[in-house]
């Protein structure tokens, strides 16, 4: 069973709607965050990211820069900027690109559910970046960035998407980044047969924003704390999120690059490499692409190889060490070129599939030593290691496009 609700959203008028819409807040330092918002005093990031309202410089965990936030969210409110709808509504939620669409349910879910393994995690989560988001939540008394969560197949979900998304918008606009951003409003009378939908769900799924999830169930229980007695119903139980079936979902490729090769001249790594793997120099023009799972491309010396695991060297019974990225790091990572911990080791660096492989070649070209590219992670793979409470490692998914901020907020009283 899986609980969500309608909510009473606030959200920008539709003449502003494509000014108000920002990427979402862990995508971008914040220096390129004041970049992002120049020329542009009402995009979402003023609030998401309140330092980029103040003296640069600023501590952006310093308490004036939640202070900022929540002011800059109450001028808009009061300016008209954010507009409250007049009863509680679910929405769908579009989002085109490259030719590739997703459409899912905007709702609030429950940080109880999340709580207690309804909603389903598959990463760690990093402590100091929790408690800015509680503190961001806090402060403002509500959720800001929607959360990405995903189901399994529901064939009633699916029609009412199909049916819901036949009627008229109530936004359209494509963004700097080409994703073109759809939303509807669902009907009212559908409130109850939405409700119903989901009651007769096992799990909800984070596919992306596993911090806000975590720190939206964080203040729930701190509100719980200063209000015993009250109701599982009211507001600060809930969360603001957006539900996509899995079979409108792709997971991008999230590939690594190294800044040397620990010591090792070419010809020793690649020999080192031979003992696990296939190795094969790429013939054709332009990158080598993995075409499956336990095939990796890897650019090295000016060169694209291909290396294929060799049979019996992953333990495909186990939903994590046969993971791609797994297969990379205890293969590779970690015994040939000594990262134990991609999390921390600075040798070590991360670039989204969204991007593209020529990306790897050029940061070889500039800064780097060797780069490898992933065959992408599976959403059975995502809910196998979710549905077993088990931990992928990091970096392991990449989702496009990104939801948009700034949409719809959620107020916790």
């Amino acid at each position: 069973m899986v609980r969500i609700r309608p909510f009473r959203a606030f959200r920008p008028a539709e003449d502003v709607v494509d000014q108000v819409a920002a990427l979402p807040y862990d995508v971008m330092t914040s220096d390129e965050a004041r970049v992002m918002v120049k020329d542009k005093p009402l995009s979402f990031l003023h609030i998401d990211r309140g330092e980029i309202s103040l003296p640069e410089g600023t501590d952006p965990h310093a308490p004036e820069v939640y202070e900022k936030a929540k002011e800059v969210l109450e001028k808009h409110i009061a300016d008209g900027v954010f507009i409250q709808e007049e009863t509680p509504r679910f929405y769908v939620y579009r989002l085109t690109m490259d030719g590739r669409t997703q459409t899912g349910l905007v709702c609030c879910a429950s940080t109880i559910d999340y709580d207690a393994g309804v909603i389903k995690k598959h990463e760690l989560t990093r402590a100091d970046k929790e408690e800015d988001r509680v503190r961001h939540v806090d402060t403002l008394d509500a959720n800001t960035g929607p959360i990405f969560l995903a189901c399994r197949l529901s064939e009633k979900f699916a029609a009412l998407l199909d049916k819901t998304v036949s009627g008229k918008t109530l936004y359209d606009f494509t963004a700097e980044d080409g994703a073109r951003h759809e939303v509807w409003l669902v009907d009212e009378e559908e409130n109850a047969n939405v409700i119903s939908i989901f009651d007769g769900m096992d799990a909800l799924y984070i596919a992306d924003g596993h911090h806000r999830c975590a720190s939206a169930a964080r203040v729930g229980k701190l509100r719980r704390e200063q209000n015993p007695g009250g109701a599982e119903d009211e507001e600060y139980n809930f969360f603001l999120c957006v539900v996509f079936p899995e079979e409108q979902l792709k997971i991008l490729d999230y590939n690594r690059v190294v800044t040397d090769l620990n010591g090792l001249t070419q010809d020793e790594f690649l020999d080192k490499l031979r003992e696990n793997f296939a190795v094969d120099l790429h013939e054709g023009e332009g990158p080598s692409r993995p075409g499956g799972k336990h095939q990796f491309g890897m650019y090295l010396g000016g060169a694209w190889y291909l290396l294929t695991a060799k049979p019996g060297v992953v333990d495909d019974g186990d939903p994590v060490a046969r993971l791609d990225v797994s297969v990379l790091q205890d293969l590779v990572l970690a015994p040939i070129l000594g990262i134990a911990d991609p999390r921390t080791d600075e040798r070590i660096d991360f670039i989204g599939g969204i991007r593209g492989l020529s990306e790897l070649k050029r940061r070889v070209n500039l800064d780097m030593e060797v780069a490898f590219a992933m065959y992408a992670t599976s959403m059975e793979d995502l809910f196998d290691i979710a549905d077993a409470g088990l931990i992928m490692p990091p970096k392991s998914t990449w989702f496009e496009p990104k939801l948009r901020s700034g949409l719809f907020i959620h107020k916790l009283k």
